[in-house]
């Protein structure tokens, strides 16, 4: 226990200097007798013996409001984690020749799959060579011919799985295209946005979660073709802010192939990436490009990722407190209360 106004404590004293002076002080009677030789005679009676009882519960009362004004405390130490991490956005091609097949673990799935898959494993961690991001924000933006916000940025990282599941290629003709610079543009604003928030809320709440740097990651296997910002706009837009992106292309080889109603098909050229566009985006913004071709490279990229974008984590010590004046002060009541009962009854005085 401590007290937060020990300066209070020093009325203490000025309350026993009150004390002493007015037992100093002898009252004469104000009833005059003319003979006391037999008073004694009659012995000193109970309530004689508890007189004194009123002084000593207003001073026991006196006491227990200093120490109430003097504001006790009890406190426990906790430690609390207080991570700076980062801010990830993915930013992931929806677009109809993501449903091209790709391999994942020996298996022919669509490109979209496979990056669904090895982005839940970057975040959540595989148990292997990829450990997950427990103490950063991440996000993901999908898009074709428009960007949608399919997950906020969070550290909540079990919601994730919900929302990856959730997003599918394009359906309808009319959606599809592959607009990289209007996508790359809402991921870098998403980004500045939480920043802003979180700087504010540090303001009023020290020790909280800090964006240590901010970082996109964009996939795709086409190359812009729709949207009002151009992928280089965006990419100055992104530098602006501070903002690495690392681009991947996804695809590679020779052929590709392609499940429709009639049937699977091969096609030429598995993909059809702007390669220069996502190494010029990657180099403006001090980011990374890859090519990935399946699910092992691709896996690669993010542990390369994993490493260049480390996370610290910072344990806060602080003492929870718990104010104790509330007993105190009604103890004080109490004795004030008895005080003023005994004298007003049993001691109560006749002039």
């Amino acid at each position: 226990m401590h007290f937060h106004s020990p300066w209070a404590l020093l009325l203490l004293i000025v309350i026993a200097a009150a004390f002493f002076l007015k037992r100093l002080v002898h009252k004469t009677g104000t009833v005059r007798f003319s003979d006391v030789n037999h008073a004694g005679a009659s012995g000193i009676s109970m309530r004689q013996q508890l007189l004194i009882l009123p002084q000593v519960l207003r001073g026991a009362a006196l006491v227990c409001l200093v120490v109430a004004l003097a504001r006790p405390q009890t406190g426990i130490e906790k430690v609390r984690d207080v991570s700076e991490g980062i801010a990830i956005q993915m930013v992931v091609d929806r677009s109809g020749s993501m449903g091209a097949e790709m391999t994942y673990q020996g298996t022919q799935m669509t490109r979209l799959d496979v990056v669904k898959k090895v982005f839940l494993d970057f975040a959540l961690g595989n148990g292997a060579d990829l450990p997950g991001r427990p103490d950063d924000q991440i996000g993901m933006i999908a898009y074709a011919r428009y960007p949608d916000t399919v997950c906020p940025l969070t550290l909540a990282h079990d919601t994730l799985p919900r929302f990856v599941d959730n997003t599918k290629l394009v359906s309808q003709k009319p959606e599809d295209g592959t607009a990289i610079g209007d996508a790359l543009a809402l991921a870098a604003a998403r980004l500045q946005t939480a920043e802003e928030s979180l700087e504010k809320q540090k303001k009023e709440i020290p020790g909280a979660y800090k964006i240590k740097s901010k970082i996109i990651i964009l996939l795709t296997d086409g190359q812009n073709n729709t949207g009002k910002r151009t992928p280089l706009e965006a990419a100055e837009l992104a530098a602006k802010w501070g903002i690495r992106v690392y681009t991947i292309a996804i695809g590679g080889g020779d052929s590709a192939t392609i499940r429709t109603p009639l049937g699977v098909f091969a096609v030429p050229g598995g993909s059809e990436a702007d390669v220069a566009t996502l190494k010029m985006i990657a180099d403006k913004t001090g980011g990374v490009f890859r090519e990935a071709e399946d699910d092992g490279s691709l896996s690669g990229v993010y542990q390369e990722i994993d490493r260049l974008e480390k996370s610290e984590i910072q344990a806060l010590r602080y003492v929870d407190y718990k104010e104790g004046f509330l007993p105190f002060a009604l103890l004080a009541l109490a004795l004030i209360a008895g005080e003023i009962l005994l004298s007003c009854t049993v001691f109560r005085r006749l002039p």
